[in-house]
């Protein structure tokens, strides 16, 4: 689909149904732009991500935002285990103007947590990337274009039941069986096991026994 001018697509025809996701091409990034303006910091739906040229609009389900929130969690609880210093960015929205914007589902500053710590605004030509990006893939299938012109050293994908893990590498993300954020830990076992106890348990239930366990030394640190 060509989008001809989308500024003047009035901001409540855009109605998407939860689980739905809608790619529109030849949208520039002026449009992009106006788009997020229209619609305002305060909204939750739709969520919406750019690229070359490409725009995504998503109505997440809760089968999609709840194992990110979950993942979430387990890694901010496994960080202040080891005592490190983290920050939450959530989904704000990340930009490289002219070429893509993207909402993360959620994500961390770690490495940079200080630097982040007070940032109220980003500002890709000065402030960093963040270290982690987490997406669950239930909505749609997430592309990592956006992701490696934002230059996100690390993304963990969720997708039923499995966890993939990418690092960038010269431009490019590779799979690896191995995070760069969390480096002691199968991570790829872990997390989908944990999530399902989230559900099985109740995510409090599930993060009670994950702190007891790593206080107690049974997970490696």
């Amino acid at each position: 689909m060509t989008v001809i001018n989308l500024v003047k697509i009035p901001v409540h025809a855009i109605d998407l149904s939860p689980g739905s996701h809608l790619l529109i091409s030849g949208v520039t990034w002026e449009q992009y732009e106006a788009l997020l303006e229209d619609l305002g910091e305060d909204r939750h739906m739709p969520r919406i991500n750019y690229c070359n040229g490409t725009l995504e609009l998503m109505a997440p389900l809760p089968a999609h935002e709840r194992p990110h929130r979950i993942i979430a969690y387990i890694v901010t609880a496994i960080l202040d285990a080891q005592g490190r210093d983290w920050e939450d960015f959530g989904a704000t929205t990340f930009k490289q103007p002219k070429r893509a914007g993207l909402e993360p589902d959620t994500c961390f500053y770690i490495q940079n947590a200080e630097r982040a710590r007070d940032l109220m605004r980003i500002d890709m030509t000065s402030d960093p990337p963040p270290d982690l990006a987490i997406e669950a893939d239930v909505t749609s299938k997430t592309t990592l274009d956006a992701y490696a012109i934002l230059e996100v050293p690390e993304v963990w994908i969720y997708d039923n039941g499995k966890l993939t893990i990418y690092l960038l590498d010269h431009g490019d993300y590779q799979p690896s069986t191995e995070s760069g954020v969390l480096p002691n830990f199968s991570i790829t076992e872990l997390i989908p096991r944990l999530v399902a106890q989230a559900f099985a348990t109740g995510t409090s239930t599930m993060l009670r026994n994950l702190r007891q366990q790593l206080q107690a030394g049974e997970l490696t640190l």
